[in-house]
C-alpha cells in the first residue's frame, strides 16, 4: 500500500521520469512557450529564460531553479507531468519578474496603529527616512507581518498575472488542494488562518469548505478577515497589499490567534513569540504552497535580486547570470538533452553524444609520424589498403552508370543496335540489381584500460591496447577512402562527458566543480549525472575524412605515448586535450552499439559493417548486448566483434575474434572488413557479369570468417 507521503503522480511515474534530468527534459519541451509568455508579462522582447541552481531575477534575464520543478511532483493530485511542468514553469516565471519590493517610501503613516517594535526617531531637521517594503512591514508588524503578507502576495500574483490562463489556474488549484490535509493536520491556529487566508486570496477553495476544515476560533476570525481578504486580488501596489497583511495580522490577534508577550516581557522574549508566529505561518503555507525562492523570505527575496549581480569567478567582475556559469545544472541539462537510447529488451538509457575535442589537433603532426613507424613495425599496409577490392569497387561504379541504359531509349542507333544482336545483352543488363552502396562503422572502447600497459606490445608490457585500435581505424579509413565508401568511427566510455571544446584545464575544472554542485543538491544521483555513457563521434558519416586526420591522428599519439601526452597536458593545461576524460569505469557497451547501428542505418546503404572492438564485456547485461548485436544483425548490418584479450566477447557477437597482440588487432579490423564487403560482392544473385574467374577465386579465399 502506498505511503501517505507518496503521492498520485509519484506512484505513476517510474524513478526515472521523476529523475532530474528527466525533469529538466519535460521543461525544456515547454521552454519556448514559457519564455514567450515571460517576455509578454515582462514587456521584454528580449527578456531571456534560463535555467540555474539558484533562481534569480535580474533587467533582461531571469533564471529558473529546476528543483523547484521536481518538488512539484511530490502531490497527490489529478494532472498530468506535462501540465505540471508548464504550470510551474509558468508559476516561477510570474513571481520572479512581477515580485519587486525595492521601491523606498517614508514610512506609511496608517501603519503607525500596528505597530509592535519601536522606530527609532529621525534627529529634528533630518529629512524624512525612507524604507524598503520589507523593511518597514518587519519594522512594523514584525516576521509574523511579513510571513503573512509575502502569502497572500504569492497568492494575488497568481490570480492576477494567471487570469486569462484558466488551465494553469485548474492545475494550481489542483496541485494546492491535494497538500490541503497534510497542511492542516498540525497547524497551529495562526497557521490554518494563514493557509485560508492564501486560499481565498488565490480563490483556491470555498469558504464555506475552508471553515469546515478548521479550528472554530478559526473559521470565525476568516468571517471577520473576509472584507480585506476581498481587497487584496484587485491592489496592484504590494505596499497597498503589505497593509491589508497588517489588517488580517490585527484580526488574528483580536481572535487570539497570535501570541501575545506580557506587557513586561523584555524585547528578546517578544521577538522569540513573533518569530514562533512566523514559523507557525511559514510551515502551513509552504506546506501547501509551490514555494518561489523570492517569495519564501526576506532572504529569500534578496538572494534573488542579488544573484542576477553575483560576480562571476570566472571572469571576475559582475554580469548576468548565465547557465555556463553553473556546471552542476549545466550537466542536468546536457544529459536532459541526451537521446535516449532503446535496447530490444525495452531497456532504455541516456546516451551522450558528442564530437572528439578538437584540442587532440595540438598533437596531430606528431601523431602522424608515429602512425608512419608504428605501421611499419607492426606491418600494417598504409597505401593501397583496398588492393584486389579496387577494381571490383571500381566495376560496381561503372554497374550503376550502365544500369537502365535501353528503358525505353529510342535511341537514332537503334537499328545498328538491333541489326549487331545486341538487343538481348542489354535487356540483360537492364534486369540485374541497381549498384550497391556501403556504410562501414568503426566503434572502439575508450577506456582508460584501453591505455593501460599489457604485454604482447613488443617490449614487456605497453600501452598498446587503443593505440592498435587507433592504428586499425585510421587504416579503415583509408581503405573506406579510396573505395568511396561511407564511414564513421566513434569512441565509448563511461565518465564525466567533455566537451568539443574541452582543454584539460577546462575539462578539469567543470568536472570538479558539476560533481560537487551535484552531490550537494542530488545525492545519490551525481554518481548517475556525472559518470554517463557516451558516444564521441571521432568522424561522422558526413565530416570528409580530410577534417578529422589531424584528430585522430591526435588521438592515436595519446594513446601510443600516453605517459607523453599527460605531462604536455600537465604543463600545458589551457592548450592541450583532455586526455583525463578517459577515466577508469564501466562501459555499457550495448547502448552505443545499438546507437552506432541505428546512425549506421539512416545511411540507407545496402550493405551496412559495423565493427566494435573492446578490451571487456559490458558492465551493463551481457544478455541485453547479445540480443542488440542480434537484433542488428537481422536488421540487415554485418557485426564483428573483436575483443583484446577477452574472451567473452564470443558470448555476445556471432563474428568474433580475440587478439593478444597489437599487429593482430589492427589487421583484424581491416581484414574483417576486406572479407565482409568480398563476401557481398561476390554473393550478388550467382556469378557478377563484370567478375572474371581469377577475381572469384581470389575472393573465395578471402572470405574466411573473423
Amino acid at each position: 500500500m502506498p505511503q501517505r507521503h507518496q503521492s498520485t503522480l509519484y506512484g505513476i511515474l517510474p524513478a526515472e521520469e521523476r529523475a532530474i534530468e528527466a525533469v529538466v527534459a519535460r521543461y525544456q519541451r515547454v521552454a519556448p512557450a514559457v519564455t514567450r509568455f515571460a517576455r509578454s508579462l515582462a514587456g521584454d522582447d528580449a527578456l531571456q529564460v534560463r535555467l540555474g541552481s539558484h533562481a534569480s531575477a535580474g533587467p533582461g534575464e531571469i533564471v529558473l531553479d529546476p528543483g523547484v520543478f521536481q518538488t512539484a511532483y511530490a502531490r497527490s493530485a489529478p494532472v498530468t507531468p506535462a501540465e505540471v511542468a508548464l504550470t510551474t514553469a509558468l508559476h516561477e516565471a510570474i513571481h520572479l519578474i512581477a515580485t519587486d519590493f525595492d521601491e523606498r517610501r517614508p514610512f506609511p503613516p496608517d501603519w503607525l496603529a500596528h505597530r509592535r517594535f519601536e522606530l527609532a526617531a529621525p534627529d529634528p531637521g533630518d529629512e524624512i527616512p525612507t524604507l524598503s517594503l520589507l523593511d518597514a512591514l518587519s519594522e512594523t508588524g514584525g516576521d509574523a507581518a511579513e510571513a503573512l503578507f509575502l502569502a497572500i502576495e504569492d497568492a494575488r500574483q497568481e490570480v492576477s498575472y494567471l487570469s486569462g490562463y484558466g488551465g494553469a489556474r485548474s492545475v494550481l488549484a489542483d496541485l494546492y488542494r491535494s497538500s490541503i490535509g497534510d497542511a492542516l493536520r498540525d497547524a497551529r491556529p495562526l497557521g490554518q488562518y494563514a493557509l485560508a487566508c492564501f486560499l481565498l486570496v488565490g480563490d483556491y477553495q470555498e469558504r464555506d469548505t475552508i471553515q469546515r476544515r478548521v479550528a472554530p476560533h478559526v473559521a470565525a476570525a476568516i468571517d471577520d478577515a473576509m472584507v480585506f481578504i476581498e481587497l487584496v486580488p484587485d491592489s496592484d501596489d504590494p505596499w497597498q497589499v503589505a497593509g491589508l497583511a497588517l489588517q488580517l495580522l490585527e484580526v488574528a490577534r483580536l481572535h487570539d490567534l497570535v501570541t501575545e508577550a506580557e506587557e513586561t516581557a523584555s524585547p528578546a522574549s517578544r521577538r522569540t513569540a513573533d518569530q514562533a508566529d512566523q514559523a507557525a505561518i511559514s510551515e502551513t503555507v509552504d506546506a501547501l504552497r509551490i514555494v518561489s525562492l523570492p517569495l519564501r523570505d526576506a532572504e529569500g527575496y534578496e538572494d534573488t535580486r542579488q544573484a542576477s549581480q553575483s560576480v562571476s569567478a570566472e571572469a571576475g567582475r559582475k554580469g548576468e547570470a548565465e547557465q555556463a556559469g553553473d556546471p552542476a545544472t549545466d550537466q542536468v541539462v546536457l544529459v536532459s538533452e541526451a537521446p535516449t537510447v532503446y535496447l530490444p529488451t525495452g531497456q532504455g538509457g541516456k546516451l551522450l553524444v558528442a564530437g572528439l575535442p578538437d584540442r587532440f589537433r595540438r598533437f596531430g603532426d606528431e601523431g602522424r609520424a608515429l602512425i608512419e613507424d608504428t605501421a611499419a613495425r607492426w606491418g600494417v599496409a598504409q597505401r593501397r589498403v583496398s588492393g584486389e577490392l579496387y577494381p571490383l569497387f571500381l566495376a560496381n561504379q561503372r554497374r550503376g552508370l550502365r544500369s537502365g541504359y535501353d528503358a525505353g531509349d529510342l535511341s537514332p542507333h537503334a537499328a545498328l543496335l538491333l541489326g549487331a544482336g545486341l538487343y538481348d545483352r542489354m535487356f540483360e543488363r537492364r534486369d540485374l540489381p541497381v549498384r550497391r552502396s556501403y556504410a562501414v562503422s568503426v566503434l572502439v572502447d575508450g577506456s582508460a584500460s584501453m591505455l593501460q600497459p599489457r604485454p604482447g606490445g613488443g617490449t614487456r608490457t605497453s600501452p598498446w591496447a587503443m593505440a592498435a585500435a587507433t592504428l586499425g581505424a585510421w587504416t579503415l579509413a583509408q581503405l573506406c577512402n579510396e573505395l568511396q565508401i561511407e564511414f564513421e568511427v566513434a569512441l565509448f566510455n563511461r565518465a564525466f562527458a567533455a566537451n568539443i571544446d574541452d582543454s584539460e584545464r577546462s575539462f578539469s575544472t567543470r568536472r570538479v566543480a558539476a560533481t560537487g554542485g551535484l552531490r550537494r543538491r542530488q545525492g545519490g544521483a551525481a554518481e548517475r549525472l556525472t559518470r554517463t555513457v557516451n558516444h564521441y563521434l571521432v568522424k561522422s558519416f558526413d565530416a570528409r575524412w580530410r577534417s578529422a586526420e589531424q584528430v585522430m591522428a591526435g588521438l592515436f599519439y595519446t594513446a601510443a605515448v600516453p605517459a607523453a601526452a599527460a605531462r604536455v597536458a600537465r604543463q600545458e593545461a589551457g592548450t592541450s586535450p583532455p586526455v583525463s576524460m578517459f577515466d577508469k569505469a564501466s562501459n555499457v557497451d550495448e547502448f552505443n552499439v545499438a546507437y552506432a547501428a541505428a546512425r549506421l542505418a539512416g545511411r540507407r546503404a545496402t550493405t551496412r559493417i559495423l565493427v566494435v572492438l573492446a578490451d571487456g564485456m559490458t558492465r551493463g547485461s551481457v544478455d541485453a548486448l547479445a540480443g542488440s548485436v542480434d537484433a542488428v544483425e537481422h536488421a540487415g548490418t554485418t557485426v564483428l566483434g573483436i575483443g583484446i584479450g577477452d574472451t567473452t566477447v564470443q558470448a555476445a557477437y556471432a563474428r568474433n575474434q580475440v587478439v593478444e597482440r597489437p599487429d593482430e588487432l589492427a589487421r583484424a579490423m581491416v581484414d574483417g572488413v576486406r572479407s565482409s564487403l568480398h563476401r557481398t560482392l561476390m554473393t550478388i544473385g550467382g556469378t557478377t557479369w563484370w567478375s572474371a574467374p581469377t577475381e572469384l577465386a581470389s575472393a573465395a579465399r578471402s572470405t574466411a570468417n573473423v
